[in-house]
């Protein structure tokens, strides 16, 4: 495998700018970042053709799913997932809820690269400056270098502070990717969604997906990233 082509995608359950819910269109980004893992965000368990949403995506894709939902529903579960096409190795979902706030997690996968084992935390952070300090202490803990080969955190952060600490210490732990506006979809100018490697060198490219299609499906764009392996 010479390159590993990673996204990360708040897909807004589906509802695009339009206020439809068309999770074909998702399907069709989806195919347009050709992705081997995919972190997405905001993922709402509606059934679609007689099977839960993200088994649809994962269906339509020919991608296999990790689900790791925040909310807990009667119906409709809410949360987190991670497609992908690398082999799963292991899994760790990590809540990263703080008392009276909105439940917040990550998934903690690696994931076999072709004999190289890649560490991916794939997260969606909370909305208050002080919820986010938190979290990303907690993320940090995960990564124990030399369990694996290649380590990568990404998601929506929901961090706009660009000085502020969570970022700051980002950057530090992972040295500082490419700053790529993602939100909103249609004019975006905040780097919401992120995506961070270690080693850094192996990280070859960051863009965001910004293609007619993505920029009506989601509020968010999705963040695209190319490994070099």
């Amino acid at each position: 495998m010479g390159t590993l082509t990673l996204a990360t995608y708040n897909i807004h359950a589906c509802v695009g700018a339009d206020d439809r819910f068309e999770p074909e269109r998702t399907v069709q980004v989806l195919k347009e970042l050709d992705a081997d893992v995919v972190a997405l965000q905001e993922v709402e368990h509606h059934e679609v053709d007689g099977h839960d949403l993200l088994d649809y995506l994962a269906a339509k894709t020919g991608l296999t799913a990790v689900a790791s939902p925040t909310l807990l529903r009667r119906t409709r579960h809410y949360g987190n997932a991670i497609l992908t096409r690398l082999p799963i190795l292991r899994v760790n979902r990590v809540d990263l809820t703080l008392p009276g706030h909105e439940a917040r997690g990550a998934i903690d996968i690696t994931l076999d690269g072709d004999g190289r084992r890649v560490q991916v935390v794939a997260t969606h952070l909370g909305l208050m400056p002080w919820e986010r300090r938190q979290q990303v202490r907690e993320l940090l803990k995960l990564f124990h270098i030399g369990s694996a080969n290649i380590y990568v955190l990404m998601g929506d952060l929901n961090e706009w502070f660009l000085w502020g600490r969570p970022l700051r210490w980002l950057h530090a732990h992972f040295k500082r990717p490419p700053h790529c506006a993602t939100f909103p979809a249609r004019l975006p100018f905040m780097a919401l969604d992120r995506l961070w490697v270690h080693p850094r060198k192996r990280l070859a490219r960051v863009e965001a997906h910004a293609s007619d299609l993505a920029r009506v499906t989601s509020d968010h764009l999705p963040l695209k990233g190319i490994i070099e392996m």
